[in-house]
C-alpha cells in the first residue's frame, strides 16, 4: 500500500507560529477591512479585478493539508480559486448615522464568517452601497494570509488592476516561505540566535485584576478605540517626529512598569518583515511579533527609557530573519504587545478612489495591546484586550492612564519616570477625596474619661465589669475610680504625666486605668508576664512618676526609683469619691502603648484623647455595643486591640466581662458557651480558628452579636465556620496600626458569601483619610499596590523620646487642607479594589504580626547577635502550613554550637513568649542575594528538631497522641519523649492538640495540660489519671484506630445498626 503524501510548501516561521496559537480558535486570528471607494464605481470591473489577483498570486489559491501523523500542515497552492461574495446592500435611503450603525454591524457580522482550511476560497467581500459615488467593500481572509501591510499592497494592486494595468510577474509567498525557513537554517544566522538566546524574558507579568488565565480558555479580543485630539497630536509632532513608534512605544513600557511593577519589561512588537526592497509590496503574512526587553528602575528618566527602546527596535530589526517563538517562552506569546502602523490616504485612478476606512488585525494572542495608526491629519490609537481576562471598566482606566502619561512626559520628558503622572484629575479625586468622604461629628471637646462619667450618670446601677463571681456598678467602679485619682493627683500626676500600670486582668485593671485618666494622666500598661529587662526599659523609658500595681505582682517588677502603689492593699480609703477636676484637654495625652521595635528595644506610642475618643465615639455605633450586653476581655491591656471591648461598652451602659488571665481563649471559649448575646467579641483570626475548634457548633449561634477581627491579615476560610454555623453574627474584620488607635479601617464580611484568600481590610472609619502612595508620595492607581499611609483623627502624636523616627514615620499630610495635618507611614502594602475596599498586601520591612501582636524581626535578631558564639543570625516568620505562622532564627555559630534550648532561655530573660522563635536552624552560613543582602527567600524550611533519643509510640494511646503532634506541627515523627514546645509547638498550636485529644478521649482536658505534660508519654498518664484508669484510655484508643480504618460505606452501615 502506497503511503499518503502532500505535494506543497512548508509554512513560514510566521505562518507556524501562527497555526500553533490557532489550534483551537481558527476562525479568531483574521483580518478585515473597510475600504471606502470614492467615484464612478463600475462593479463588474471591481470583480473581475479581485478574481485576477486571485488567479495572479498563489496565495489566494492556497489552503492546508495535514496527514494524521503530522503536526504542521503543508500549504498546497490550487489551479483555481474564487473569491466568496457575500449579499451587498444599498444603504443609500438611510441617514449618514444610520448608515455607520449598519456597516458596524456588518462588519461585526463578517468577523463570524468560518474559515474551512481545507479549501481555497479564503478571500471573502461585501459591497455596501451608501450613494451613486460612495461605496464601502469590506474584504476579509484568515490571518494566517495576511498582515497589515498585505492589506495596503492589495488596495494598491486593486486599483492598478481596476484600470487594467497588470503588473510584472507577482513575487509568490511560498517562495518567500521557502526562502525564510532556508535562512533560518543556515548557520550565518547563528549570530542573531545568540542575540535572542540571550534576550532575558520574564514571563508571568500581568496587569492588576487579570482574571486567572486557563490554558484552555479561549481568547476572546475587543477593542477600545479612541484618537489623540489636535493639541496632544502637535506636541507629539513636535517631540517625537519621525520617530513616534518607538516614542510610543516608550510610553508603553513606562505605564507597564507603573502597573505590573516589574523592572523587567518585555513587550511582543509587530515588525513588519520586508526590510529588503523586494518585499516591500510583497502579499502574505511577513510580520511577526518580536520581545523588546527593556530593563527599567527608578533612576531613568523617560529620556533614557525611550533611548533603549530606539536601541532595542534597531537590533531587533536587524536580527529579524533569526527569531523563533519555539522555547522562548513556556506559553508561546507575551501578554503585552504593541504595534503601529501608517495608513496612507488612498490610491487613485482616473475614475474612483480606494482608501482604507478601517482595518481590523488578530494576528497573536495578548493580554492587552497597544496599537497606534498614523493617518495623514491624525492618529488613532486602540487598546486590543482578551475580554476572558480583563474588563472593559478597566480598559477604559488604562486609556486614562496612557493620556495622562503622555502629556505628563511631553511636559516633562527629563522627568524620573517614577515621578511622572499616569493618573488623571478625576481619578486622583476618586482615590483621594471620594474614597475618604468620612467626616462625621464627634465629641471633640471630651476626654474618654468624661464620657464616661456622662454614662454613669445614665446608668448608675447598671453593672459596669464582672470578674468571676464579683461584680461593679457603673456608680461603684467610678468611685473607686475617683478616690484613686484624687490620690494620684496629690501625688503630682496630671496632664501629660505618664504613670505606669502593672496589673492581672482584674478590677484593679480597669479602676487603675480610669484613675489615671480621670486624675488628667496617660496610662503605660505594663505586662505582668514580661521578661524584667523589657520592663525596665519601658519603665526607664517612659520615666512613669507612679507605678500602680498589685502586691503580688513586686516581686517580678525591676527596680525602678518611683512612687509604687499596690492598688489591692494600699487603697486611698480616704479619698473623696466627687469626679475629680483635672486640666486634661482632647489633645493631652491619654496613653502610651510600647511594641516591638527594629533597634532590639521596644518604642512607645502616645495616642492623645481625641484620637481614641473618634475611635471609641465611631466603633460603639458601627458595632451597635449598645444592643447587646457587652464585650468579654481576654486580652491584654498592652494590645491596643483590647481598647474595644473595655471601654466600648462602658460609654454606653453596658458590661465588660474580665477572664482570667491564664485561661485566656479556653476562657473565652467557656463564657461564650454559657452566656449568649454579647455586644462583640474582639478577637484575633489566630484565635478566632481556635475558637472554632473548641465551641460546639450547636453552641456558636447567638453567642455574640458580633466578631470584631484584628491583629492581623486573616484568611475567608477562617471564618468559613462562623458563616456556616453563626450566620447571624456580624464577621468584621478591623485593621488598624497601634500609631493610630486600634482600628482605622474595616470590612464586614456577609454570611453568604465564601472569600477565598484575604480577606480586604475595607474602608477607613469616621473622621480617618487612607492613601495609598508609591515613593514619591504619589497616589497609585486602583490594583496597584503601594504603601499605605493614614490620616485624620486618629493619627498618634508620634514616639515617647524618638524625635528622629517620630519624623520619619508622621509626616505632613499633602492632601488635607487642615494646617498642622499629619499621616502615618504604615510600612504595608496594600491596594485598592476596584469597589473602593482596600485589600492587604503585607509588609515592607522585616515588622510581622504573631497571634495579633506586632514583631519587629530585628529586635531578635539584635538580641540572637548578643549571644555568646552567634557568628550570624536572621529571623523570618515561615507558614509552611495555611494559618500556621512561626518564627524560625537561623543561626551561623563560631566556634561551640548554641542548642536551641540555650537560645529559648536567653531570649526568655529578654522577650515576651510570642516573640521567642519556635523553631532555631544552624547554618554554615546565611544565603545570600547578588548584592551581598540576606537571601530571606533561599533560607532552608527547618527539619524536625529533636532534643531527645528517638522512642516509638508502645500503645494505642501513645500511637494517636504522637500522630496528632506529628500533624498538628507539620512533622512526620514524634516520639514518646518528645517535648511540643522543644518541636516547635506553641501556644495556638496546644489548643488544636487539646481540642482533638478532648474529642477522641471525651475527657475536660484543660489548656494547660499540655504545658503540664508536654511529652506524649506524660499526656497519656494525665489523660489515665482523668479518666481514673489506663485501660479505658487504651480501650478509647483503640475503639477509634479501629472506627478510622472503616471506609465511609463501612461506617454508614455501622450508624444505621
Amino acid at each position: 500500500m502506497t503511503a499518503a503524501t502532500i505535494e506543497g510548501f512548508q509554512l513560514s516561521p510566521q505562518q507556524k507560529y501562527l497555526w500553533n496559537l490557532q489550534r483551537s480558535q481558527p476562525q479568531t486570528y483574521r483580518i478585515q477591512v473597510n475600504v471606502k471607494i470614492t467615484g464612478n464605481l463600475d462593479i463588474d470591473v471591481l470583480k473581475a479585478a479581485l478574481q485576477n489577483i486571485i488567479q495572479d498570486y498563489e496565495l489566494f489559491r492556497t489552503n492546508f493539508k495535514c496527514l494524521p501523523e503530522m503536526d504542521i500542515p503543508m500549504q498546497v497552492i490550487q489551479s483555481e480559486s474564487s473569491i466568496l461574495w457575500l449579499p451587498e446592500h444599498d444603504l443609500s435611503s438611510q441617514t449618514f448615522a444610520e448608515q455607520q450603525n449598519t456597516i458596524k454591524a456588518i462588519f461585526t457580522e463578517l468577523l463570524r464568517i468560518p474559515f474551512d482550511f481545507a479549501q481555497s476560497n479564503f478571500l471573502y467581500a461585501s459591497l455596501i452601497k451608501l450613494s451613486t459615488q460612495k461605496y464601502i467593500l469590506i474584504l476579509g481572509l484568515p490571518a494566517i494570509l495576511a498582515d497589515t501591510t498585505t492589506i495596503r499592497n492589495l488596495l494598491a494592486e486593486i486599483s492598478r488592476y481596476y484600470t487594467g494595468c497588470i503588473a510584472q510577474e507577482p513575487l509568490q509567498y511560498a517562495d518567500i516561505a521557502t526562502w525564510q525557513n532556508e535562512l533560518l537554517a543556515e548557520t550565518t544566522t547563528e549570530i542573531g540566535r545568540e542575540y535572542w538566546r540571550n534576550q532575558k524574558i520574564v514571563e508571568g507579568h500581568k496587569l492588576p485584576y487579570t482574571k486567572e488565565s486557563d490554558k484552555n480558555l479561549d481568547f476572546h479580543p475587543q477593542c477600545c478605540r479612541w484618537e489623540i485630539d489636535d493639541a496632544l497630536l502637535a506636541k507629539i509632532n513636535k517631540q517625537a517626529q519621525s520617530e513616534k513608534a518607538s516614542f510610543l512605544l516608550a510610553c508603553w513600557q513606562i505605564l507597564l512598569w507603573h502597573l505590573t511593577q516589574e523592572n523587567n519589561i518585555a513587550i511582543a512588537t509587530a515588525v513588519d518583515g520586508r526590510k529588503y526592497e523586494e518585499l516591500h509590496s510583497a502579499l502574505g503574512l511577513l510580520t511577526q511579533y518580536l520581545p523588546i526587553v527593556s530593563q527599567l528602575n527608578e533612576t531613568n528618566t523617560f529620556s533614557d527609557v525611550w533611548q533603549q527602546v530606539k536601541d532595542s527596535l534597531r537590533e531587533i530589526y536587524k536580527w529579524q530573519e533569526s527569531f523563533t517563538w519555539q522555547g522562548s517562552t513556556a506559553s508561546n506569546f507575551l501578554p503585552f504587545c504593541f504595534e503601529f502602523d501608517s495608513i496612507c490616504t488612498n490610491f487613485k485612478t482616473d475614475h474612483v478612489s480606494f482608501a482604507i476606512d478601517e482595518i481590523y488585525t488578530c494576528s497573536n494572542r495578548f493580554h492587552v495591546k497597544l496599537s497606534g495608526i498614523r493617518r495623514e491629519n491624525s492618529l488613532v490609537m486602540e487598546f486590543h484586550y482578551d475580554a476572558n481576562l480583563l474588563s472593559e471598566q478597566y480598559i477604559l482606566r488604562l486609556v486614562s492612564q496612557f493620556q495622562t502619561l503622555l502629556q505628563s512626559v511631553l511636559a516633562q520628558p527629563q522627568t524620573l519616570i517614577g515621578k511622572l503622572e499616569i493618573l488623571s484629575a478625576e481619578e486622583k479625586h476618586l482615590l483621594l477625596v471620594d474614597f475618604n468622604q468620612t467626616q462625621t461629628d464627634y465629641p471633640q471637646d471630651k476626654c474618654v474619661h468624661q464620657l464616661f462619667a456622662e454614662q454613669v450618670q445614665k446608668t448608675p446601677n447598671n453593672i459596669a465589669v464582672v470578674f468571676g463571681e464579683q461584680q461593679l456598678t457603673y456608680a461603684e467602679l467610678n468611685t473607686r475610680a475617683n478616690q484613686l485619682a484624687h490620690h494620684l493627683q496629690k501625688l503630682g500626676v496630671g496632664a501629660e504625666v505618664l504613670v505606669g500600670l502593672c496589673c492581672d486582668r482584674s478590677f484593679d485593671m480597669l479602676i487603675g486605668i480610669l484613675a489615671i485618666l480621670k486624675a488628667g494622666g496617660a496610662y503605660v500598661p505594663l505586662d505582668p508576664t514580661y521578661p524584667q529587662e523589657r520592663l525596665s526599659f519601658m519603665l526607664q523609658d517612659s520615666q512613669v512618676s507612679v507605678l500602680l500595681t498589685q502586691q503580688k505582682l513586686l516581686s517580678r517588677l525591676p527596680q525602678y526609683p518611683t512612687h509604687t502603689l499596690c492598688i489591692d492593699t494600699e487603697w486611698p480609703q480616704s479619698e473623696s469619691q466627687e469626679n475629680p477636676l483635672s486640666s486634661v484637654h482632647p489633645a493631652n495625652l491619654a496613653y502610651v502603648i510600647y511594641t516591638s521595635g527594629s533597634t532590639g528595644k521596644p518604642k512607645g506610642t502616645m495616642i492623645p484623647h481625641q484620637g481614641l475618643v473618634n475611635y471609641l465615639s465611631w466603633s460603639t455605633q458601627a458595632y451597635a455595643v449598645a444592643q447587646g450586653s457587652g464585650a468579654p476581655v481576654n486580652s491584654s491591656i498592652g494590645f491596643d486591640a483590647t481598647i474595644t471591648s473595655l471601654f466600648s461598652p462602658l460609654l454606653v451602659g453596658q458590661k465588660v466581662v474580665l477572664l482570667e488571665e491564664e485561661q485566656e481563649i479556653e476562657a473565652l471559649s467557656t463564657i461564650l458557651s454559657s452566656q449568649s448575646n454579647f455586644s462583640l467579641v474582639k478577637i484575633t483570626p489566630a484565635h478566632l480558628e481556635i475558637l472554632s475548634q473548641l465551641l460546639p457548633q450547636e453552641r456558636t449561634t447567638q453567642q455574640t452579636r458580633a466578631l470584631i477581627i484584628g491583629g492581623e491579615a486573616l484568611l475567608g476560610k477562617t471564618l468559613a465556620f462562623w458563616q456556616t454555623y453563626a450566620p447571624d453574627t456580624r464577621l468584621i474584620n478591623e485593621y488598624g496600626p497601634t500609631e493610630t488607635v486600634v482600628g482605622c479601617c474595616v470590612y464586614e464580611a456577609s454570611a453568604e458569601t465564601y472569600l477565598p484568600g484575604a480577606v480586604p481590610i475595607g474602608r477607613p472609619i469616621a473622621n480617618t483619610q487612607l492613601y495609598i502612595l508609591n515613593q514619591h508620595l504619589q497616589p497609585v492607581p486602583i490594583g496597584v499596590s503601594g504603601e499605605l499611609y493614614i490620616g485624620g483623627a486618629g493619627v498618634a502624636r508620634g514616639y515617647l523620646n524618638r524625635p528622629e523616627l517620630t519624623a520619619e514615620k508622621f509626616i505632613s499630610n499633602l492632601f488635607s487642607q487642615e494646617p498642622g495635618s499629619r499621616m502615618y507611614k504604615t510600612g504595608d502594602l496594600a491596594r485598592y479594589l476596584e469597589d473602593g475596599t482596600i485589600e492587604y498586601l503585607g509588609r515592607i520591612d522585616n515588622q510581622v504580626k504573631i497571634r495579633g501582636f506586632r514583631v519587629e524581626l530585628g529586635e531578635i535578631e539584635s538580641l540572637l547577635s548578643q549571644y555568646p558564639n552567634v557568628r550570624s543570625q536572621a529571623v523570618i516568620v515561615r507558614e509552611d502550613q495555611p494559618g500556621d505562622q512561626r518564627l524560625v532564627a537561623y543561626i551561623v555559630p563560631d566556634t561551640e554550637k548554641p542548642t536551641p534550648k540555650d537560645l529559648r532561655n536567653f531570649l526568655q530573660t529578654q522577650l515576651p513568649e510570642y516573640m521567642i522563635p519556635s523553631v532555631f536552624v544552624i547554618l554554615e552560613a546565611l544565603p545570600l542575594t547578588t548584592n551581598g543582602k540576606v537571601n530571606r527567600q533561599a533560607l532552608p524550611a527547618p527539619e524536625q528538631i529533636r532534643t531527645q533519643i528517638y522512642v516509638a509510640p508502645r500503645t494505642s494511646a501513645e500511637e494517636i497522641v504522637t500522630g496528632i503532634w506529628a500533624e498538628v506541627l507539620g512533622i512526620t515523627q514524634v516520639g514518646i519523649d518528645d517535648n511540643f514546645f522543644d518541636l516547635g509547638g506553641h501556644s495556638l498550636l496546644a489548643t488544636q492538640v487539646i481540642a482533638r485529644l478532648r474529642q477522641i478521649f471525651q475527657v475536660e482536658l484543660p489548656l494547660r495540660g499540655l504545658f503540664d505534660a508536654p511529652t506524649p508519654e506524660m499526656m497519656v498518664h494525665l489523660i489515665a489519671n482523668m479518666l481514673g484508669e489506663r485501660a479505658i484510655v487504651e480501650e478509647i484508643a483503640q475503639t477509634w484506630q479501629e472506627l478510622a480504618q472503616l471506609s465511609p460505606e463501612e461506617m454508614a452501615a455501622m450508624l444505621s445498626r
